[in-house]
């Protein structure tokens, strides 16, 4: 099993650009798998990981009702917002400056893992970033993701997750909540979540954590639940 994960920043990328070059990286280690399973060959796939972020963009997933998005299309490109239906798990979120978004294209089977026990690493990661921040980040049942004070009526996300898997292999991720305004999600009903608030580390700390603060700690403490070597690549294309 190949534990190595190749990383880039791909900075601030437009949604369907990163979509694209994800679909490159996924479909990489796709073809490396129908090799090794076509002639019974024992070649390593690499695994990746994106750090990006996007400009004002309301997605919605193969199982999201576009309800939940409540502006209509004039006042979407009056206020700059674009929007697209897009090939992940889940409903409706919203990605723009401020957040920091996380696309880990990587082969299940190199860490032993089914989609389940990948989505509680995802939030697992997630947790322990924010503990060094001192916010206690939780899980909410039946509710995919990171909250505070989760299972009150205080419960706010500050992390949404969605995925993707095919033949073991992940597209998509997570988006945590650095500075974002998040005003922007007065105008969806959030991962079709109704009556629970968003928040971001700036809102609960009263101070920017710093965007490359943060990523390094996400890298670390990917490596640490993931058991992997994180290797920094100028370009992952």
């Amino acid at each position: 099993m190949n534990k190595e994960i190749w990383w880039t920043d791909w900075g601030l990328t437009p949604y369907p650009e990163a979509l694209r070059r994800q679909h490159v990286l996924f479909d990489r280690i796709k073809q490396i798998k129908i090799l090794n399973r076509r002639d019974g060959g024992r070649r390593i796939t690499p695994n990746y990981f994106v750090f990006t972020s996007h400009p004002h963009v309301y997605t919605l997933g193969k199982s999201g009702k576009e309800e939940h998005l409540l502006l209509p299309p004039g006042l979407l490109e009056a206020k700059g917002i674009a929007f697209y239906r897009t090939d992940r798990g889940g409903d409706i979120t919203y990605h723009g400056p401020g957040q920091i978004v996380g696309y880990p294209v990587i082969d299940l089977d190199n860490f032993g893992l089914d989609i389940i026990g990948y989505i509680r690493a995802l939030e697992e990661v997630i947790i322990r970033v924010l503990a060094r921040w001192g916010l206690r980040g939780e899980r909410s049942p039946g509710e995919t993701g990171v909250w505070l004070d989760a299972g009150t009526e205080r419960a706010r996300k500050i992390c949404a997750i969605g995925v993707r898997t095919s033949r073991w292999i992940t597209m998509h991720g997570f988006a945590l909540n650095v500075t974002t305004d998040l005003s922007y999600f007065d105008h969806i009903i959030p991962c079709g979540i109704r009556g629970k608030a968003v928040a971001s580390m700036h809102t609960e700390l009263g101070y920017d954590p710093g965007e490359e603060a943060v990523k390094q700690a996400v890298l670390e403490e990917f490596a640490r639940v993931f058991g992997a070597r994180m290797i920094a690549v100028e370009r992952l294309e």
